[in-house]
């Protein structure tokens, strides 16, 4: 296999593709990159490529805004076109966005093999629709490459072939290792006039958080508690922020909301926090590998190593619990964490070695 085509669509899938590409064209391969342009606005999408030093997408199928139903469309019905025309050796989806399952779709539809890079991945959460395009994109690949142990079971469970299944660890993490010098240059903190461990950092964006009225009062008013014994900092996903003013809720006092940051800003927000509230899947694989105290409001995880190994916590979104851990976290009262298997900045070089093999 020396001919694939790369697809990236949304900001989660930014961090993976940047690895990829270059492990891939090290090796010799012919790479295609799509964006579908899910995410097409200045801070969900052109920041990263800057950063990251992503080449010019070969291809934008240009989808834009919409909801779940309409991009699947969308993306299908443009990226199936490309494929017959170009008649890669495979299409290489990343994580779990709408363009991944929609990606994966369209290469079964093209005829053409499909490799899903963070398979087996799952919540159990069917309210989350991420949980959704996990099982289409592990289920409609003829490659899966697992990046938490626990992916291994899964796809097992779900009786995918053993011949198909490869554990890699996890190519977000080559991102981080790679980028952290930059990332220790990064003078994020000083221009809004923060020092390192002074404040606690926010990142909430999944609609069964941010998308109910009630649910997310108590996520606000307790975030007003805990900042009034330690700053909040709160770069606000587009998301959060439409909830916020289209249900006349208030920002309490002591959380400083400024705009979403690109990757590596937002990675030194991070590393210089004294805790982290979120209800991010990448942010707990990003905290377990920098030792930051995450505490995490959803009631499970599809990364469960991060638990387990790393330093998160499942708080759900009880005010009591989250105030406990929050606590917690301050008198340093939290667990050391370690770092997975294979969350080496090496996954990608697996990755292509075992797709040159194929």
């Amino acid at each position: 296999m020396k001919d694939v085509l790369l697809l990236a669509g949304a900001r989660p899938n930014f961090m993976k593709i940047a690895p990829l590409r270059r492990a891939l064209d090290a090796r010799g391969f012919s790479v295609c990159l799509v964006h579908t342009g899910q995410h097409y606005d200045e801070c969900m999408s052109d920041v990263f490529f800057r950063e990251l030093e992503i080449s010019k997408p070969d291809i934008h199928l240009g989808v834009g805004a919409g909801d779940r139903i309409a991009q699947t469309r969308k993306i299908k019905s443009s990226l199936v076109p490309v494929l017959h025309e170009r008649a890669p050796e495979a299409l290489v989806v990343v994580g779990d966005v709408t363009s991944t399952a929609a990606g994966a779709m369209a290469g079964v539809m093209a005829g053409t093999p499909v490799v899903h890079v963070e398979a087996g991945l799952r919540s159990f959460n069917w309210r989350m629709p991420e949980e959704l395009n996990r099982m289409i994109a592990d289920h409609h690949s003829d490659l899966l490459f697992v990046s938490d142990p626990a992916g291994l079971n899964h796809l097992k469970d779900e009786a995918i072939p053993d011949e198909r299944i490869h554990f890699v660890g996890n190519v977000m993490i080559d991102t981080l290792h790679r980028m952290m010098p930059t990332i220790d240059r990064s003078a994020a903190l000083s221009s809004f006039g923060i020092a390192p461990k002074t404040y606690g950092l926010v990142t909430l964006h999944r609609p069964e958080t941010v998308d109910h009225r009630d649910l997310f009062g108590i996520v606000l008013r307790t975030l007003g508690e805990i900042a009034g014994d330690l700053p909040l900092v709160w770069p606000m996903h587009p998301r959060a922020k439409r909830s916020i003013e289209a249900m006349g809720l208030a920002v309490p006092n002591g959380i400083r909301v400024i705009d979403p940051l690109g990757y590596v800003d937002m990675i030194a927000f991070t590393k210089h926090a004294r805790l982290v509230l979120t209800d991010s899947g990448g942010v707990q694989e990003e905290t377990t590998v920098l030792g930051i105290p995450c505490i995490t409001l959803r009631d499970q995880t599809e990364r469960p190593v991060t638990v387990t190994v790393g330093t998160s916590e499942i708080v759900g979104r009880d005010a009591e619990r989250i105030l406990d851990a929050a606590r917690r976290a301050m008198r340093g009262e939290w667990k050391q964490g370690g770092i997975p298997e294979f969350w080496d900045g090496r996954t990608a070089e697996r990755i292509a070695d075992i797709l040159a093999r194929s």
